[in-house]
């Protein structure tokens, strides 16, 4: 199921002068229910991490710390976003190809995912996704 476009959520911020704090609940901010959550770290200088499309899984990514740039593509553009904020999240629907770029030093990637962790959900070859998307 495809709930539309890629698109940066501003997510909900407290500010406090003790420390801020953001939050996300599920099918309210993002349209989906948290079935998993994953996070990526300490990746080397100039690794790309993703390169995969899902047949199903949507997902909601953000930047905890530091930055790092996700690439979209539909089969037809690439979108690039740039994630270095704490209360922005990347809303990705099932069905576009994605990449994650550019890691900053000490960069902690938050993945919220719509499904529990299945190897058949991933379309790893490009040729296969634009078959899928008909493109």
């Amino acid at each position: 199921m495809n709930h539309g476009s890629p698109v940066v959520i501003n997510l909900p911020k407290i500010e406090d002068p003790r420390g801020n704090l953001s939050f996300v609940e599920e099918e309210n901010h993002i349209p989906f229910k948290i079935e998993r959550v994953y996070w990526i770290y300490d990746v080397p200088g100039g690794q790309v991490r993703g390169g995969h499309a899902f047949r199903e899984q949507q997902e909601l990514i953000v930047a905890l710390s530091g930055s790092f740039d996700v690439v979209i593509d539909d089969g037809r553009q690439k979108q690039k976003f740039h994630l270095n904020r704490s209360y922005f999240g990347l809303y990705v629907p099932a069905r576009y190809w994605r990449q994650m770029e550019n890691f900053s030093t000490n960069s902690l990637a938050m993945v919220a995912s719509s499904t529990p962790f299945s190897e058949e959900d991933y379309i790893r070859d490009y040729e296969e996704y634009l078959r899928l998307r008909q493109i």
